[in-house]
């Protein structure tokens, strides 16, 4: 079953970084990264209502613990999201969306070091394939080139967006309900969490961002469905399996990105973009064999 949340988390995430590609040309960062949760909120409790619904359950025991988990994974979830938005304008879609998945990489070594997660050496080989994957999308005109300061944010955005996914288990895992209603109320916790920091900021030092947001808002409207739709897939699975293990797998995501950038943005991809893309879908393989 976790198999299937986490190609439904692809799918959903490669549309929702493509639409947030198209507003980043008009909005700023903080406004894209606002877009993702804006609506995703009553999205995500119409989720849990059909949940119970379909599945009655008891309340959950919210322990302090949770709540740190959850503030933790909705900060990082916001930075990651911010730092992804800013390679959006770096870069290219497809190479954007690619850096971003450095997060895989390091959910691996993370999860090994502080959250009790084993690879074996061929799981190490598939992280190291995918760090060489990740230097070829960051470089700019071949090798000896390197844009260092893409390279770095690229890792920065990879890691916030682990952390996030690391903390977002941890939360489900101290809650005494289902699979489904875990996921579902960690859910709605951290993105009720993210949309009243960020409106409050917005509000209080830039009411034009949300102007702008007005204008695009059937954009907004689309980034917030399929963020929520993602993040329901990828709550799920990570309430399920370890984090480095859904996360490899949603390496497929490149595939759904490189269809989505070509055929639907027409951005152009090199050889080599398309290399590096498939190297990183490798990583993920030797990673999930080595489970």
């Amino acid at each position: 079953m976790w198999i299937l949340f986490t190609l439904l988390a692809a799918f959903a995430q490669s549309w929702r970084n493509a639409l947030q590609s198209q507003l980043s040309r008009d909005v700023n960062a903080i406004g894209v990264t606002l877009a993702r949760f804006l609506w995703a909120g009553p999205l995500a409790g119409c989720y849990l209502l059909a949940l119970y619904h379909w599945q009655p359950a008891a309340m959950p025991t919210f322990v302090p613990q949770f709540w740190q988990f959850v503030i933790g994974a909705a900060l990082m979830q916001i930075l990651a999201t911010t730092l992804m938005v800013k390679l959006f304008q770096l870069q290219n879609f497809a190479i954007g969306a690619g850096l971003a998945k450095s997060e895989a990489l390091v959910a691996a070594v993370l999860g090994t070091l502080f959250f009790g997660t084993s690879l074996s050496l061929m799981g190490w080989g598939g992280v190291l394939l995918g760090t060489v994957a990740i230097f070829m999308l960051s470089s700019v005109k071949g090798w000896r080139q390197l844009s260092l300061a893409t390279v770095m944010l690229g890792i920065a955005c990879g890691s916030s967006f682990a952390l996030t996914s690391l903390w977002v288990r941890e939360a489900s895992l101290v809650l005494n309900v289902p699979f489904p209603h875990k996921a579902a109320w960690v859910l709605l916790c951290v993105i009720l969490l993210q949309t009243v920091m960020l409106l409050t900021y917005l509000l209080w030092r830039d009411r034009h961002t949300l102007t702008q947001l007005r204008r695009h808002a059937g954009l907004t409207w689309l980034i917030s469905i399929s963020s929520c739709i993602g993040s329901i897939g990828w709550f799920s699975a990570m309430a399920l399996e370890p984090v480095p293990y859904v996360k490899t797998l949603g390496q497929v995501e490149v595939f759904f990105t490189l269809l989505i950038s070509g055929l639907w943005l027409k951005d152009k991809i090199t050889g080599k973009e398309v290399a590096g893309l498939l190297l990183i879908a490798l990583a993920g393989v030797m990673v999930m064999w080595g489970k």
